[in-house]
Formats: structure tokens, C-alpha cells, sequence
């Protein structure tokens, strides 16, 4: 063999290997691909993200959005798995007896914070492992377009007048909007049955109730409710939130009117309990990357969900504080056991 052939054969593997590492492909390289990619072995397999609630609807339309663009974050497939029943017991027990390894995670819902208290589940969101969140939408006060009420001053009125002749639902008994009802009317002052409560299937039948006079009230959030209220068969006489909504910037909060009460449903990204720290560290990274990238805000924006984002600790501290507040009111509106 000439000496040129040697030095071709002995030249083209070093080569090749610098061009690799040049390209972020080299088993040398400690460099991340990503500020994101802090953990050194994550992922290693496909990731199941679990969503407790049925195929096709608003949390499973969010869950899938975010499992596609986590997948093209961290390389992997994210397969997406809906597991139903129990109110949520069963999907919300299925990411917290998952291996803690990152490989299984879920969309966590406010209902982790309430079914506890219902009796449902010995399961709280202390078996969960919190990354982030994702949204959140406000209860709201909806009426028909003819109700004679004009704000929820006067609302409040007529049930202080005569409890229990005016009638609210959204959900069934004991759900997010029964309580967005309940806390609404405790911290008025009045009874928690002042409105009485009629139980439905969710907010879509029971805003077809209201615009046929079967009820009087939605606490519905306004997104559920926006298509009736554009078409002017309802009107929202407030918001429980903080602040207005961009959507609804006509609409004032509870607040404005006197009520010092907000309640919202809400989502996030969360695993089991034990979850390493670096694991965390790196969904909750590039969940804060999705969350603010303008295609989430696209899609959010088109489907009208709210976009709130609380990163692992501040999650965490959410969670702890919504559950006492929900176990508060349901106790006091004897919803609890």
C-alpha cells in the first residue's frame, strides 16, 4: 500500500469524527444541545403523558399541543394517553404510581386540589411532582341577555331577597363551578345555597339551559360561554379573576364590584412524587420555552384558553394554596366529607 492510500484511511476518521462533534453528534462533546438539557440521561425512552379527562376536549386539545412541541424539544417521542373515570381519580392516580423517572408525566387539573376533599380519593397533589403551569381560565357570571339583572350587585340582591329562587349551574355538584358559585355568594356574605345549584353535564348543557330559562346563572368560565355571549343570547356581568380579560375587556371583575374572590380552573404539567430535580429542571425549562413561544400563544389564543405560566416551585406553592382554599369553601358550602 502507497504511503498517500495510508494517510487517506488513517485522515478520513479523524475528519469524519471532528465534523461530527461539530455538529453537536459527537460522544465527546459535554455541550448540551439545549440551556434546557440538564439532565445527562433524560430522556432515555418515549414519555406517556397522561390526561385524566376524555379525548377531545379542551385539556386533551392542550395536553396534545404540548406533548407534540416537548417532543421536538427533547428528541423523544410523547405519546399522549387518556385515562378516564372518577372525576379525574383515575388519570391523576396513574401519574402519581408512575415510575419517577420523567418517562410518564401529565396534565394535572384543578379537580387534583378538590377531589380529596369530596371524598373521592385519598390522592392530593403532595403525590405529585409540580413542573409547571400552563393555564388558567376564570369562573365567570353569566345571564341571559334579558335578565333583569344589570351587575352582580343586583344579583346578589335578589338572592339575598329570596334564597334559593335563583338557580346557577356549569358542572356537576361539588365541581370547579359549583364552587366558583359557592365562594361567590361566602364571601358576599350570604348562604352558599342563596343561588341554588343545578348539576349538569358541563358547561356547554348548561349554557343551553340558561339561554332556554331552565337556569338563571352560569359560573361557567366566559371562554365556555363566549359563543352565546357574541351572538347575543347572554351576557357576562363579571369575571372572577384578578383583572379583566383581554377577550372580555368590557367585563368587570368580582372585585370592582365589591367581592374580594377570584376562582379558576386550571392546568399544568406535573409527575410523580420523587421526581429527580434535574429532570424537572429540564421539562420545566422547556415547558417555560413552549408556554411563551408564539405558536402556543397561537393556539391557545384561537381556542381561547387563558395562558398563566408558574414554573415547578411557584406550581408547587400554587398547589398547596389552592387546596386550602378549596377544602375551606367546600367545607363551608358542605361540600366536603
Amino acid at each position: 500500500m502507497s504511503l498517500t492510500r495510508r494517510l487517506r484511511l488513517t485522515v478520513l476518521p479523524v475528519a469524519l469524527s471532528l465534523v461530527l462533534a461539530a455538529c453537536g453528534g459527537g460522544a465527546s462533546s459535554n455541550a448540551p444541545a439545549s440551556p434546557c438539557d440538564t439532565s445527562d440521561d433524560f430522556p432515555s425512552r418515549p414519555i406517556e403523558l397522561i390526561v385524566p379527562w376524555a379525548a377531545g376536549g379542551g385539556t386533551d386539545s392542550v395536553a396534545r399541543f404540548i406533548g407534540t412541541q416537548l417532543a421536538e424539544r427533547l428528541g423523544t417521542q410523547v405519546n399522549v394517553v387518556n385515562r378516564t373515570g372518577g372525576g379525574g381519580v383515575v388519570g391523576h392516580s396513574a401519574i402519581a404510581t408512575a415510575r419517577p423517572d420523567g418517562t410518564t408525566i401529565g396534565m394535572a387539573t384543578v379537580e387534583i386540589t378538590m377531589m380529596h376533599w369530596q371524598g373521592l380519593t385519598e390522592l392530593t397533589y403532595e403525590q405529585l411532582t409540580p413542573i409547571g403551569q400552563v393555564n388558567s381560565d376564570p369562573a365567570g357570571v353569566t345571564v341571559r341577555s334579558d335578565a333583569p339583572w344589570a351587575d352582580v350587585s343586583q344579583l346578589l340582591a335578589e338572592a339575598r331577597a329570596q334564597p334559593g329562587a335563583t338557580t346557577a349551574s356549569g358542572t356537576g355538584r361539588g365541581g370547579i363551578w359549583d364552587l366558583a358559585r359557592a365562594g361567590m355568594l361566602l364571601d358576599a356574605g350570604l348562604p352558599a345555597d342563596a343561588i341554588r345549584w343545578v348539576p349538569s353535564e358541563g358547561a356547554a348543557p348548561a349554557l343551553q339551559e340558561l339561554v332556554a330559562g331552565g337556569v338563571h346563572v352560569s359560573t361557567a368560565s366566559l371562554v365556555e360561554n363566549k359563543t352565546m355571549i357574541e351572538a347575543g343570547r347572554a351576557k357576562a356581568l363579571a369575571v372572577m379573576a384578578e383583572e379583566r380579560l383581554p377577550n372580555f375587556p368590557d367585563v368587570p371583575t368580582l372585585r370592582e364590584q365589591g367581592i374580594d374572590f377570584t376562582m379558576a380552573a386550571w392546568r399544568g404539567i406535573a409527575g410523580p412524587e420523587g421526581l429527580p430535580e434535574d429532570v424537572v429542571g429540564e421539562l420545566s425549562c422547556h415547558l417555560d420555552g413552549i408556554v411563551h413561544s408564539p405558536a402556543y400563544e397561537e393556539f391557545m389564543g384561537t381556542a381561547g384558553f387563558g395562558i398563566v405560566w408558574r414554573n415547578a416551585q411557584d406550581f408547587g406553592a400554587y398547589l398547596a394554596a389552592q387546596d386550602a382554599e378549596k377544602g375551606e369553601i367546600m367545607r363551608a358550602a358542605g361540600l366536603a366529607t
